[in-house]
């Protein structure tokens, strides 16, 4: 589990006898009673479902439910409607975690044409990361016609050594082949260049879009997923942000 969700679901778990003293009766006063609550997270939105009552609270990357007097909360519960079966908490944080695709500083991640290059994929991606190199090595290799923009976001928590493989990649002659030659064939380039590596600003944009883990994927039309898909999906992926 992250670090940032278990320190999610710990001020839940302690806030809950207090969530009675909030008495509000509409969305905006609900807002200011959750962020009164949890003031360490950035309520960015509260929505009333149309099931039973219930509050859709958009708040630290995820979706959290309760109703209008916030006696109670459901956290990393999934709300499914049970007429069309559709999983409507997935559909809402797709939504409401879209990205501006153009507005990615595409010119600080690495990049990979295969095939024709015409579909459009960010991956932001840890060179230790094990879920990102079985993403590049069995999911990534099926797919064709793509150009691929990586993002080197080393997490020092859990890799220490991951900043200095990166700086040694990108500051390569041939970055490209660096960056396939390492997460393919896990061999770094024999001397380290020396130049400037956007890890400092690479890291500010995650914080911004939310990106809290590796491997996420972004498809062009802002979808986002976490963790190694199986190519069947991103491939489904792909074909949906082309059409729209």
């Amino acid at each position: 589990m992250k670090p940032k969700m278990m320190q999610f679901k710990s001020l839940i778990t302690l806030s809950m006898l207090a969530l009675s003293q909030f008495a509000v009766a509409d969305e905006a006063s609900l807002k200011k009673a959750v962020e009164a609550a949890y003031p360490k997270f950035k309520v960015q939105s509260v929505v009333k479902t149309p099931y039973a009552g219930l509050y859709e609270v958009f708040m630290g990357g995820q979706i959290i439910y309760t109703d209008e007097k916030l006696t109670f909360l459901i956290a990393e519960g999934r709300l499914v409607d049970p007429k069309s079966k559709k999983d409507v908490t997935g559909e809402r944080l797709e939504e409401l975690t879209k990205i501006d695709f153009n507005s990615l500083p595409l010119e600080k991640a690495i990049k990979v044409v295969k095939g024709n290059g015409s579909r459009k994929l960010v991956v932001f991606s840890d060179v230790d990361c094990p879920y990102c190199k079985q993403l590049e090595r069995k999911e990534l290799s099926n797919i064709s016609d793509v150009t691929i923009y990586t993002f080197l976001y080393p997490i020092d928590q859990l890799h220490p050594d991951a900043a200095n493989k990166s700086k040694t990649i990108w500051c390569a002659s041939n970055r490209t082949k660096a960056w396939n030659d390492w997460i393919i064939n896990n061999q770094l380039p024999s001397s380290a260049g020396n130049c400037e590596v956007p890890l400092e600003q690479v890291g500010e944009l995650a914080r911004k879009i939310g990106v809290t883990s590796t491997p996420t994927l972004i498809f062009s039309d802002g979808r986002r997923v976490m963790g190694a898909q199986p190519y069947k999906e991103i491939e489904k992926y792909l074909q949906s942000a082309t059409k729209k």
